[in-house]
């Protein structure tokens, strides 16, 4: 059996697919678009293809050895996305080839249903008190926010006033008996993050998401961990083990490796094993598209130290395309009272419209990150 083609689709909003095919007549799909760079993932995808056509997809680990040190210049976001759309495409292809879901050839579930949460509030965040209310009449039973917007270095007191008056409206709106997270996006900043976290800390929310940028991990991550009784989580913008062992060093209880941007499930299946060294628990990133959420699903199942996944359903990105639009069996994504059911289907569990993919590649679209300024004009995070 060999791999005979590899195709990649820009997908509206701010995805990326990929079709890997065999002489065999199984094909497999995966998904690694790093947002703001579709485009730029997709010709890698091309660049690593060269080395898959012709292979044996069954040999998932050997192909992404391959994949991710075969070049002099490794890792970094495009390439290890590109890996993990190949990586997730391969997992398929062996699932559908012995009729059984991932989950089943990483070892066999260890629940029956995976937790879930949705986004309110948006880049910006306002309105959360009646978003909060309509994710809970929607059944959820845990959503996540923005902390805020653009945020100065070393905020006013009115400026976390702002921050925790809208985290009180949430948990006003979902009672004790619900959660909530509160993302900072690495736009709040050493100097702030500390007086922050205090400051939300009564409310109990779940966790708070990068409280500093990547870059500031290895001199700001263990005093912000150590200051706080609340959970720290970070790792949507990390991509190996090597990556994630600093952090869970400097005391992270929450790691959220994206399994569209993280060498796909190969590698995060070993991130997770890593973080449970640690006693810390998985909860992936995935603000992405269908096969990004079906294969985060497919380890959240096998994996003993997972906590909670996320979901885009109704994010605020999917304005001209929404997470189901190129699902044939959209009946896998139900969420009942907060959680979802195992899939099982064979590979990923989900079945692509290819005609509605195709279709959306030639209509184009491309998204790129906003560029936000503080009120003096100068460049503020995103």
């Amino acid at each position: 059996m060999r791999i005979t083609k590899v195709e990649s689709f820009q997908v509206a909003p701010r995805w990326m697919f990929v079709k890997v095919s065999t002489d065999a007549g199984v094909c497999g799909w995966g998904e690694g678009g790093l947002e703001g760079y579709a485009d730029v993932t997709g010709a890698a995808v091309a660049a690593l293809a060269e080395q898959l056509v012709g292979a044996d997809p069954r040999r998932i680990e050997d192909n992404w050895q391959r994949l991710t040190k075969s070049g002099f210049y490794r890792g970094g976001g495009v390439l290890s996305s590109a890996v993990a759309a190949l990586d997730q495409a391969l997992w398929d292809i062996v699932g559908r080839l012995h009729g059984v879901p991932v989950h089943e050839l990483l070892g066999g579930h260890v629940r029956d249903r995976v937790r879930v949460y949705g986004w309110i509030g948006g880049d910006s965040p306002h309105d959360v008190a009646a978003a909060a209310d309509a994710q809970r009449e929607a059944g959820m039973t845990a959503v996540k926010m923005n902390a805020t917007a653009q945020f100065p270095p070393i905020p006013t007191a009115a400026d976390v006033t702002a921050v925790v008056e809208r985290a009180k409206q949430v948990r006003v709106a979902l009672g004790d008996g619900r959660d909530f997270a509160v993302d900072f996006h690495g736009r709040v900043g050493a100097a702030a993050a500390p007086r922050l976290i205090e400051a939300l800390e009564p409310l109990a929310p779940l966790f708070v998401e990068e409280p500093v940028l990547p870059g500031n991990n290895h001199t700001n991550l263990r005093r912000i961990v150590e200051s706080t009784a609340t959970p720290i989580a970070t790792g949507e913008r990390l991509f190996s083990r090597t990556d994630f062992l600093p952090v869970l060093q400097a005391g992270v209880r929450v790691v959220q490796p994206d399994l569209a941007h993280a060498g796909g499930i190969s590698e995060v299946r070993r991130i997770a094993a890593l973080a449970e060294t640690f006693d810390a628990v998985l909860a992936p990133h995935c603000p992405l598209g269908p096969l990004a959420l079906a294969a985060c699903l497919q380890v959240d199942f096998a994996t003993p130290n997972f906590l909670i996944q996320e979901q885009s359903l109704g994010i605020h990105y999917n304005r001209t395309a929404e997470l189901l639009d190129h699902v044939a069996n959209p009946e896998v994504f139900t969420f009942t009272d907060g959680y979802v059911d195992r899939p099982t289907g064979p590979g990923l569990g989900v079945e692509i419209d290819e005609a509605s993919v195709r279709e959306a590649h030639e209509r184009g679209g491309q998204w790129r990150t906003p560029t936000w300024n503080h009120p003096d004009g100068s460049f503020a995070e995103w």
